[in-house]
């Protein structure tokens, strides 16, 4: 990636970013999969950074967009997420680092979070809960990230704990953007002084950058003007509360267990949504499961739509704040300056900055540097392959004659490729298993 400058210009309030150089990045090892693509560590052999690079298949794409129950929505929606990765300027959200183009593959690379995802540490503990104090500190700066993120415009509508990462400084950090879909923000103090530094942000670079041509496709799509009106919206927006807002989506979207019940009903949703899925994810956090799980989707979708949250135990800030983020009547959730203002939070309030500035953080992740020595061999083309297949037959060969001997010799290549794709599938679950953080840290705050 030729990039001298840690701050990239700006356009428009959008970060351009230039494309990757594949030949100076090392696959480390596989971090995760999605639906649509791998996420992989690499290093960049140059800076010595590490970076998450996340790659989707464009054949995957490709069939997805021609199957006839699609709704048309899979280039947009890659697209879409690098066009909001590209405004992101906030320390627990990630940066887009460069922008990656081949013939079967499109991705980008992101800040890479060491201390791997909340549910994973969550089941490191010794019953798979976490103690009020350190639910405080991670539902603190989700409140803060998804703030950032309303003011925006940006409604987020997949918070899970997979999605909330752990940063080698131990604060969390929001990925995977593809569900997310943009509103008229919700103006905050805040959210005003954030809009003009990113409209004043340095615009130089030292070298010349080449933007990939999957770069020029995503802004020929949704340009960063693009970004400021409803991507998918049924109504006008007629005043700047969280809660009264009548500008909504009406996409059906989510992760089951944490979809919120307006979207169920597919009686169109806003930035409420986001409230709902941290109500989940706090009752999960405090109990160790999510709270309208059923057997089936439909049982769970029932439960959503019908039935209280269980909240066994005394009654505490944490269990009524829960309460108050699962109330099923959007008009009557729970909103931003409430959650702030909750007894919850009393240790905070009027200081909510400074829980960016915690020193330690309630789980440290061990030195990513201890174990990069990299695979020596591995394709992430094949990778990505033989994980989501490559139905439809790839690239013909445009050499249709061909004598006998070549095609031989493109019998043995395609042996060799395939024996390697299986010893990539090997290496890709060796390396998921084999990922261990050190135990969190006793800690207490506020």
């Amino acid at each position: 990636m030729d990039v001298d400058e840690r701050e990239p210009p700006r356009s428009n309030g959008a970060v351009l970013v230039p494309s990757l150089n594949f030949q100076r990045l090392r696959v480390i090892s596989p971090l995760g999969r999605g639906a649509k693509g791998v996420v992989f560590l690499v290093k960049d052999e140059e800076t010595e950074e590490f970076m998450a690079l996340k790659v989707i298949s464009k054949d995957l794409i490709h069939r997805k967009s021609k199957d006839p129950k699609s709704d048309g929505s899979e280039y947009r929606r890659v697209c879409f997420e690098q066009q909001v990765l590209r405004r992101f300027d906030h320390p627990l959200l990630p940066r887009l680092r460069g922008v990656l183009d081949t013939d079967k593959l499109v991705g980008y690379a992101m800040d890479y979070c060491s201390g791997r995802d909340l549910n994973s540490l969550r089941k490191r503990q010794t019953e798979r809960m976490f103690s009020d104090d350190v639910i405080r500190f991670y539902a603190a700066e989700l409140v803060l990230a998804l703030e950032y993120l309303h003011s925006l415009g940006v409604v987020y509508r997949d918070l899970k704990p997979e999605n909330v990462m752990i940063q080698e400084n131990g604060h969390i950090m929001l990925v995977d953007f593809d569900l997310s879909t943009k509103l008229s923000p919700i103006k905050t103090p805040q959210s005003t002084r954030r809009s003009n530094s990113l409209s004043k942000s340095p615009s130089v670079y030292k070298k010349k950058k080449n933007y990939s041509p999957f770069h020029r496709f995503c802004n020929s799509g949704i340009s960063p003007d693009d970004l400021d009106k409803p991507v998918e919206s049924n109504a006008n927006a007629d005043n700047e509360t969280d809660s009264d807002s009548s500008e909504k989506s009406n996409s059906f979207v989510g992760t089951e267990e944490y979809v919120a019940p307006e979207i169920i009903s597919a009686n169109g949703h806003g930035f409420e949504v986001d409230w709902w899925s941290l109500g989940v994810l706090l009752y999960e956090m405090l109990y160790g499961t999510t709270p309208f799980r059923g057997t089936n989707r439909k049982e769970t979708f029932y439960r959503i739509l019908t039935q209280a949250p269980v909240l066994t135990g005394e009654t505490t800030p944490l269990r009524d704040l829960i309460r108050k983020l699962l109330e099923k009547d959007p008009k009557q959730r729970i909103g931003l300056e409430e959650i702030k203002g909750h007894d919850f939070f009393r240790g905070i309030r009027g200081s909510w900055e400074s829980v960016l500035q915690v020193p330690r953080p309630p789980y440290i992740p061990e030195d990513v540097s201890e174990d990069t020595e990299g695979i020596k061999k591995i394709d992430v083309e094949s990778v990505v392959e033989g994980i989501f297949g490559n139905q439809g037959g790839g690239n013909n060969n445009n050499n249709k004659g061909g004598n006998e001997e070549e095609n031989k010799n493109n019998h043995k290549y395609g042996e060799a490729v395939e024996a390697e794709k299986n010893v990539n599938k090997r290496v890709w679950e060796e390396e998921l298993n084999n990922h261990h953080p050190t135990q969190p840290d006793t800690f207490s705050v506020f």
